[in-house]
């Protein structure tokens, strides 16, 4: 493993810690979309279910177990936590995240590396976390001014496929057999839907004011 996959597995899972300090510390998920902690949820849960057939090693293993561990979690309480429910924005996340969902599953069948289940699961897994930050980007949108713990969470999750960029860079330049094309597409559309929200951010650090984006 090589420092930039290091810290892009830290980086995502500081995103995950600091969204769940939000919940647990204040008892609210305002300004956080349950539609996009549902699709990495999925994510999560497809791509690793060769937990079930593969070992390679016991930080691999550790790490997928937090991360589905969590992501269920997240779901959990904006869903049936008595207190965290009655705070989350069900009139903005309106985005009908199902048509993702269904989109990138026939992709997946479609465009793959190798037709078996799990291979098709992984591809789909693959394209559906590159578009799930999609209705919270919507969200943080028609919300216009969020607080400081969600715009750090979606920050977090930002760096961390930037991270793996230069990681693919990295085994590409220093493996001879490097693949997971589909990966590295998915991983750069993925980072391009981040592009307007760290302009923002990058504005609100420069002149130390709140993040709001534009409606």
């Amino acid at each position: 493993m090589n420092i930039f996959r290091f810290a892009g597995d830290m980086t995502h899972l500081i995103s995950i810690l600091v969204l769940l300090l939000k919940i647990y510390a204040t008892k609210s998920c305002s300004g956080i979309s349950l539609k996009t902690q549902e699709l990495y949820a999925i994510v999560f849960v497809a791509r690793y279910l060769d937990l079930f057939t593969d070992f390679i090693s016991v930080y691999n293993t550790v790490m997928k177990l937090v991360f589905i561990g969590c992501s269920l979690a997240i779901v959990w309480c904006m869903r049936l936590h008595r207190v965290v429910r009655r705070t989350y924005n069900k009139d903005v996340d309106t985005f009908r995240h199902y048509f993702l969902v269904l989109g990138c599953f026939l992709l997946a069948l479609f465009v793959h590396e190798k037709f078996t289940f799990q291979e098709v699961l992984w591809a789909f897994s693959i394209y559906l976390e590159a578009v799930a930050i999609l209705p919270q980007l919507v969200l943080l949108q028609r919300s216009g001014n969020v607080d400081n713990l969600t715009v750090q969470y979606v920050f977090f999750l930002g760096a961390y496929r930037a991270f793996y960029i230069l990681n693919w860079i990295y085994r590409y330049l220093t493996e001879p057999h490097f693949g997971r094309w589909i990966a590295s597409v998915a991983g750069l559309v993925q980072t391009a839907l981040y592009a307007d929200f760290f302009y923002y951010y990058f504005i609100s650090w420069k002149n130390n004011a709140k993040l709001q984006l534009p409606a």
